[in-house]
């Protein structure tokens, strides 16, 4: 197997990202029925991913997606420029009252023994509009990208949304980009779509296209229909089970060089265990575990997956691309919202067994 090859000559971007925008309302530990104010956070796991490496990392990102004419689209914009990310937007008009819309998720944080709380609307949602020949990735590619990446969310959309992540992969092989796809399963994203079946056989469509794969063993079980080991996991932050999927994985899907996931005790909405695991051609490597205080747990995955493309894009050693990616995705659940407030010198130091004492 060839090993993981990543472009090292100038690029325009160091990532591309491709998948929808939503904006999530967020009324704090208000449970939602009760909610009289909430937090607009700008998110998408695709784009989350994006924002954090430009943000925190300092690449040069950007993010494929659907754009509406109107107010909440406008919102919207102001916030991928705020965090440096280039946007390629496919324009849609908003007839005023119907759509097509950006899509609203509905989160609350929960707090202690009462866990956050998660629902949609994503009725004419312009990014599930998307299909084949909306983005010119020739003049896309034209300047070099070293990245790219899409998820399971923005391919549970639509029929056409899976489509345009293959046709995007492709044109990302060709122009000697790295693919990397977040299984993200969500079973009720998938259930109006077909359910488990048409999940699994578009999932496993796309997974074949791909270098690097994010997800846990349900991910894995579910998305992909790998069976899992019989016996019963003793500790979520136990990573034999993980291990002994990726074989069947790899046997299935050669072309995959990298496994990774994190690995979450929750112990209540506020204290959890963290790990995180990566295959590299074989190779296993286990972060450390560490104990989370956490503020917002929307985007701890996208926060760890940033960290560790960083690291393999900046040539970090192994080891030390997962514990960046480790230690970004703990920062990012002491913020509020979906993306990163954190600094590389932040992530850094944690990275190297930093600890939570007053910086003077």
């Amino acid at each position: 197997m060839d090993a993981l090859k990543i472009r090292q000559d100038a690029c325009q971007h160091d990532f591309l990202s491709l998948g929808a925008l939503v904006h999530r309302l967020d009324p704090g530990i208000i449970p939602f029925r009760r909610a009289r104010a909430f937090d607009i956070h700008v998110s998408g796991g695709e784009y989350n991913v994006a924002a954090n490496l430009a943000a925190c990392f300092g690449l040069k990102t950007g993010v494929a997606t659907a754009m509406v004419n109107y107010g909440i689209g406008e919102l919207v914009q102001a916030r991928v420029r705020e965090m440096g990310v280039t946007p390629y937007y496919k324009w849609y008009e908003h007839d005023g009252v119907r759509g097509p819309n950006i899509a609203t998720v509905y989160s609350d944080r929960g707090q202690g023994v009462r866990p956050p709380v998660v629902f949609y609307n994503r009725a004419n949602e312009a990014g599930a509009l998307l299909k084949p020949g909306d983005f010119d990735w020739k003049a896309i590619h034209a300047g070099g990208v070293r990245w790219f990446h899409s998820g399971g969310i923005f391919a549970a959309l639509s029929q056409t949304t899976s489509e345009l992540i293959i046709e995007g992969m492709q044109a990302a092989r060709a122009a000697g980009a790295i693919n990397s796809f977040d299984l993200n399963y969500r079973a009720k994203l998938w259930a109006p779509m077909g359910g488990l079946e048409k999940a699994q056989q578009v999932l496993r469509k796309i997974v074949s296209h791909v270098d690097v794969l994010i997800g846990n063993e349900e991910d894995l079980q579910m998305a992909l229909g790998i069976p899992g080991p019989e016996v019963a996991r003793k500790s979520k932050l136990d990573p034999e089970t993980f291990y002994a999927m990726i074989g069947r994985v790899v046997e299935q899907f050669p072309n995959i060089h990298m496994v990774a996931t994190t690995m979450r005790e929750v112990h209540s909405s506020n204290r959890h265990d963290w790990a995180a695991v990566i295959w590299l051609d074989g190779a296993h490597y286990l972060s450390p575990t560490c104990q989370l205080d956490v503020v917002d747990r929307i985007g701890g995955g996208d926060g760890f997956a940033a960290g560790l493309i960083y690291g393999m894009i900046a040539g970090r050693e192994p080891m030390e691309a997962l514990r960046l990616g480790w230690a970004h995705g703990a920062l990012l659940t002491t913020f509020p919202g979906d993306v990163t407030m954190a600094t590389l010198a932040e992530v850094e130091a944690f990275a190297k067994g930093g600890s939570a004492r007053v910086q003077r």
